[in-house]
């Protein structure tokens, strides 16, 4: 598929919001994707999970990782076509770490899996577990990349869709100024 197929898929499930909105990383943007609402639909969750596995294929992993919340349905879809178990990460006490008896082996092949990636805070605790595990990250993926610059990450991104959204520090936020109400969509705030 292609990004303008992909893009398709998110406008089609109104996946792409406009309004004030407190991203996870604290900043205000105009415009969010709420990828929930495409992956609600489980043909979408599986063709666009089958698309991101894609180039994994032949790194054998044998586990993916996603944090909760929003890589759970993506990352379990990535797994499915890969064929690899699916774990996933949760905050506890504000840091990131496995629970429910998950674990990864030392040198295991593991890919991580998100559904948006903007300033790559979630994916980077991510990747300490992982390391704290001394697991073998051979990939990281997710649906939609918004970081407007590099992303070092240890390994490359693997990308279906990359959208470039106006964001701001909250002190200098325009739509701030013009006192439109703010919404927090994302895992880590709420309204």
């Amino acid at each position: 598929m292609n990004q303008q197929e992909i893009l398709a898929i998110f406008t089609q499930t109104h996946a792409l919001l406009e309004g004030h909105f407190k991203l996870s990383s604290g900043r205000h943007a105009d415009k969010y994707i709420q990828c929930a609402r495409v992956l609600q639909h489980p043909a979408h969750a599986r063709m666009l999970g089958s698309e991101l596995a894609q180039p994994f294929h032949a790194l054998n992993p044998s586990v993916v990782v996603a944090p909760a919340m929003g890589g759970l349905i993506i990352g379990h879809e990535v797994a499915a076509a890969l064929g690899c178990r699916f774990i996933f990460t949760e905050r506890e006490n504000s840091q990131m770490t496995l629970r429910r008896g998950f674990d990864i082996q030392p040198g295991e092949g593991v890919i991580i899996v998100e559904d948006v990636v903007t300033t790559g805070t979630s994916t980077r605790e991510v990747i300490d577990v992982v390391q704290s595990r001394n697991g073998d990250i051979r990939g990281i993926a997710c649906l939609v990349n918004r970081a407007t610059g590099f992303l070092d990450l240890l390994v490359p991104l693997h990308t279906l869709l990359k959208l470039t959204f106006s964001n701001w520090d909250p002190h200098d936020c325009p739509l701030c100024r013009q006192s439109i109400p703010i919404d927090s969509p994302g895992s880590r705030y709420t309204k």
